[in-house]
């Protein structure tokens, strides 16, 4: 007996279809390893990294709608899990795949950094990082770079998450862990989220406190840089400490 299937009308049964999009898919992955992900646009490599996530759907679709409503592959990772939420298509568990891939391109950035260098001597690498860090989050984050003697990297902390134009700053609270890491200089680091990078008065203001504090406890305080989607700003650079 034959254990091959049998149509109604009783001869053999056509194999089943193949989704419509299996073979754009494969075509997709050929063209990423043919050319690198460099030369693919936006949505085509949202798209890749939604097949792995929805291996059942049709995804193009999808990738081109989170473009439309965020912008960016960057402010699509970034955006908040109750944003993402709001996009047809995407439910609690790819929600969540999508911000473990935001943590391991943070994490891939921090690594960049030489820990057994200067931190002063990588700074491109620095700035680098803090913008895959932070640019795209949608709500403000104050971190603290912690540093040895030789300026080496010993800790980097987010210190405080805020709204998304205020973040609370505790300058005896820096300090207090400053001590606690036996750190000998700091580089202060927020983001706003609405993408203009110039400090405000209040960031002025919460700056040179914690400076006038850590330069009595014999701290330096290197920087205090400001990360927006359009750049970055230095309140050393722009002499404001």
């Amino acid at each position: 007996m034959s254990d091959k299937p049998e149509s109604r009308a009783g001869g053999m049964a056509e194999a089943p279809l193949k989704p419509h999009y299996l073979g754009h898919r494969e075509r997709a992955r050929d063209r990423f390893n043919t050319v690198g992900g460099n030369a693919l646009a936006d949505y085509e490599l949202l798209e890749l990294l939604l097949h792995m996530i929805l291996p059942q759907r049709d995804t193009k679709a999808l990738a081109k709608d989170l473009l439309a409503r965020f912008g960016s592959i960057s402010e699509v990772l970034g955006a908040s899990p109750a944003r993402l939420a709001e996009v047809k298509g995407l439910g609690e568990t790819s929600i969540t795949h999508l911000k473990v891939v935001q943590a391991v391109a943070q994490r891939f950035g921090r690594d960049q950094i030489d820990i057994e260098k200067p931190i002063l001597s990588s700074w491109s690498e620095l700035i680098d990082y803090c913008r895959s860090a932070m640019a795209y989050e949608s709500v403000e984050q104050f971190r603290i770079l912690f540093l040895d003697k030789k300026n080496r990297l010993i800790a980097d902390e987010v210190q405080q998450v805020g709204t998304v134009d205020h973040t609370p700053v505790y300058p005896r609270e820096v300090i207090r862990r400053t001590l606690e890491l036996s750190a000998s200089a700091l580089i202060l680091v927020h983001n706003h989220p609405s993408g203009d990078p110039s400090p405000s008065a209040a960031d002025v203001r919460m700056t040179r406190e914690i400076a006038e504090i850590s330069k009595q406890m014999g701290i330096t305080l290197h920087d205090h840089i400001i990360i927006g989607r359009a750049g970055h700003a230095s309140m050393r650079g722009l002499k404001l400490i």
